[in-house]
């Protein structure tokens, strides 16, 4: 795709830009609003993609839970692998679409590395992600932003109690979602671990809350929120919190997402690698402690 549509689309899928607006400068980009039509379908349809982890793999357990958050009852989608034994335990947090089924298959994904993970809903409060992508997504800009990261820590507090968890909690989300996966380890000082994509930075008066660990991943074309990083960094070094970042040169924004266009597989698995590395590594542990 063009790096022109695709920063513009960024634009778009970041909450930057309005549809309207969107579809307008893409029309001029496009020779036009049939074209910009067309090329938008393109881009949004382009997700037709086998699942990694089948949802019936035999390896996991797999459910819909409810645990209760700021707002009421928070719905979520869970995984775990088969067995009794006592896991660490990841929250996912989705982009800016709502709980789609890329997300799950994620969250399957991390199952299979030896935790129990769930990916709440984040349009819960609006009576849960639609089918229609579109709808969802002019459904998130109607969150309340505040309870929205309230009812994300509230699911922090539900792992940390899980009779089933070992009660070490990580975090990841991704582009909606790695902004309030920074969120909410500035809000929980129970969470253990978090791993923002290419999300948008907390304040820096907000990073010396943060007792978390941190990994995060940035697109090396994803200017926007990249501009966040040189304040970000700075102030964790000044408040000494244990973090790491990568740049992916040459991927954008989304780049982890494999059912989208802007899907780049060698950033993609190396940011894999790392995330669980950084998850076995920070929740894994055996320090005594719960």
């Amino acid at each position: 795709m063009n790096k022109i549509i695709t920063d513009l689309y960024n634009e778009y899928t970041c909450r930057l830009l309005a549809r309207r607006e969107f579809i307008k400068k893409l029309a001029v980009l496009a020779g036009g609003t049939a074209a910009a039509t067309a090329s938008l379908s393109f881009i949004e349809n382009n997700d037709v993609k086998a699942e990694v982890i089948p949802k019936e793999d035999s390896r996991l357990h797999t459910e819909y839970i409810k645990y209760p958050g700021e707002t009421g009852d928070i719905r979520a989608y869970a995984a775990r692998p088969k067995g009794k034994a006592k896991l660490p335990s990841v929250i996912v947090i989705h982009e800016n679409k709502g709980l789609q089924p890329q997300i799950e298959d994620v969250t399957r994904r991390i199952a299979l590395e030896g935790f129990l993970a769930i990916a709440p809903d984040g349009l819960s409060p609006l009576g849960g992600t639609p089918d229609d992508i579109d709808k969802a997504r002019s459904l998130m800009r109607n969150l309340d932003s505040k309870a929205t990261v309230k009812n994300y820590v509230a699911a922090v507090k539900y792992l940390k109690t899980h009779p089933e968890t070992t009660g070490k909690v990580g975090c990841t989300g991704f582009c909606w979602g790695g902004g309030v996966t920074n969120q909410v380890a500035v809000n929980s000082p129970d969470l253990r671990a978090a791993v923002p994509f290419y999300g948008r930075q907390p304040a820096s008066e907000d990073v010396p809350k943060i007792k978390a660990s941190l990994f995060c991943h940035y697109a090396g074309r994803d200017e926007r929120i990249n501009a966040g990083i040189e304040e970000f960094e700075a102030a964790l070094r000044k408040a000494s919190i244990e973090y790491g970042m990568y740049i992916y040169k040459g991927a954008s924004h989304a780049f982890f997402n494999d059912t989208s266009s802007r899907y780049h597989k060698e950033a993609a698995l190396l940011a894999w690698e790392l995330t669980i590395a950084f998850f076995n590594t920070t929740l894994k542990k055996h320090d005594g402690s719960s």
